[in-house]
């Protein structure tokens, strides 16, 4: 009996929340890197064109490696921008024709990394629906857990989901009716700190909370280093230091920041590369 091959499907990881400056594009780009280093073919998707952070990112990594004639690592890349139509059904028609285009273009793809707006977008809602994984960065205060749930001021408990909780609830059911995939939510806690440790324990407890009640698991983020600014205009990640030749002496903190992204690629469910997968020629 002939044994049929079933073409394996790219594993979509999907960057969003609906907050800007959690450090979202940063986690992508440092992801997609990560990812490409570890001998995976990495799609990158930005449905934020017009604030295009993950579009300039890649950009600028792609001028510095022309400019410095060095080889780094980079996905191949598609952008989508939201339709300019005036009827809303026509602007969704189109909008969801470009990104199935955009998925299309990189099925071959082993991971495609999304990045999403910061923003409730109908672009937004489209990749959240896609995800295999989805990560939700959030800055490590009560601030920024608002965009989860509305907590009690006085003892810190969950009074309510957020808006943005019941959209990835909306997404797991529509991901769920199309393939029956389910989505696996990771919210990551960014910019841990030493100090104020009664509010990072407060805040902690609270995400347990809140991750029984609406199914996410919690990951230890991206601490506040300087380097991930510094490295920003240059398109680069801390996964590039040694090799761009920048001169950086790799200290303690440069170490523990390349830990976080490895620690954050380890918590990603990820299929074996295709190119493991692939018999060598006779």
């Amino acid at each position: 009996m002939a044994t049929v091959s079933i073409e394996p499907r790219s594993q979509i990881v999907v960057l969003g929340n609906e907050k800007g400056g959690s450090g979202k594009s940063t986690a992508a780009m440092h992801l997609i890197v990560a990812l490409l280093r570890d001998g995976y073919s990495v799609g990158a998707i930005d449905l934020d064109a017009r604030q295009a952070t993950l579009t300039n990112y890649l950009a600028a990594r792609g001028a510095f490696a022309q400019a410095k004639g060095i080889d780094l690592p980079l996905p191949q890349y598609e952008a989508v921008l939201r339709s300019d139509t005036d009827s809303r059904a026509a602007a969704e028609a189109e909008e969801t024709e470009r990104f199935n285009g955009a998925l299309a273009r990189l099925s071959g793809c082993d991971i495609v990394v999304i990045d999403c707006p910061g923003s409730d977008t109908f672009l937004s809602r489209l990749g959240h629906g896609h995800a295999d994984t989805l990560i939700t960065p959030i800055n490590d205060s009560f601030v920024d857990f608002a965009m989860l749930a509305k907590v009690d001021p006085d003892n810190h408990d969950v009074v309510h989901p957020s808006i943005y909780s019941e959209m990835v609830w909306q997404a797991r059911k529509r991901r769920f009716s199309r393939d029956r995939g389910r989505i696996d939510w990771i919210v990551m806690r960014n910019r841990l700190g030493a100090t104020e440790a009664r509010n990072k324990r407060d805040v902690g407890a609270t995400l347990d909370a809140l991750a029984k009640r609406i199914g996410f698991r919690t990951v230890k983020g991206f601490g506040e280093r300087v380097i991930f600014r510094e490295l920003y205009l240059q398109g680069l990640t801390l996964m590039d230091v040694r090799e761009a030749g920048l001169g950086i002496q790799m200290g303690m903190s440069h170490i523990a920041a390349r830990n976080e992204v490895r620690a954050l690629v380890g918590a990603i469910r990820k299929p074996v590369p295709r190119l493991a997968l692939t018999p060598p020629a006779a």
